[in-house]
This record gives structure tokens, C-alpha cells and sequence, in this order.
């Protein structure tokens, strides 16, 4: 067997929400990167709030996107990292975004009150 065949039998075990659930945590732990909430003297080196406009985007996409199918057990703590990363992005913010307009927003609705 080829290492493509096996790599695409091991891909074939794995469930769709440990993959759902896998994506989205990268997605969060590169967004809390981009909004300066890394540890160490240079987090603020790392911070770039245009990038982690996309990255928090994709995950209120991914988020909204599959929620039914993942239940409430795997999609709570989801939308709550969510949540906690627009606050953040928020916080981090220079000229916070009107209500409704901050990243991933369209699709979650307001998250922060201004």
C-alpha cells in the first residue's frame, strides 16, 4: 500500500466531528494569536487584527455551519471560544467595529455590547 492509501485510510477513521472540532481549534488558537492573547514578551509582536478578522470568520462560519449536526456537547465550548475570541477581538481593538460589524458577526449576530 502506497503512504497516499494510507493516509487516506486513516483519514476514512477518523469521525467528522473530530475533524470539525480539530479544524476549529486551529482556527481559535490562531485567531487568540492574531488578537495579541499569546503568551510571552513578544505576543504583541503577533498581533495583527486584519488577519485575525479572517481567521474569527471562518470559525463563526465553520461554527454556524455544523452546530446542529455536532450536537450541544461539541458545539457549546465551540461557540463559547467563539464568543470569548470577538470580545477579544474587541477589546484588542483600536476603532471597535459597530455592533453587528465585528468578525464573524453576519453570521452570529452581535456579540459585544458597545
Amino acid at each position: 500500500m502506497t503512504s497516499d492509501q494510507d493516509a487516506l485510510r486513516d483519514i476514512a477513521d477518523v469521525p467528522a466531528v473530530e475533524v470539525v472540532t480539530t479544524l476549529a481549534v486551529h482556527l481559535m488558537t490562531a485567531a487568540a494569536v492574531r488578537c495579541g492573547l499569546a503568551e510571552g514578551p513578544d505576543a504583541q509582536d503577533h498581533k495583527d487584527l486584519a488577519e485575525a478578522r479572517i481567521l474569527i470568520t471562518a470559525l463563526a462560519g465553520l461554527v454556524t455551519a455544523t452546530a446542529a449536526d455536532l450536537g450541544s456537547q461539541h458545539a457549546a465550548p465551540l461557540r463559547d471560544g467563539l464568543t470569548a475570541l470577538q470580545r477579544a477581538f474587541f477589546e484588542a481593538s483600536p476603532f471597535p467595529d459597530p455592533a453587528g460589524s465585528g468578525p464573524g458577526e453576519k453570521l452570529t449576530g452581535p456579540v459585544v455590547q458597545r
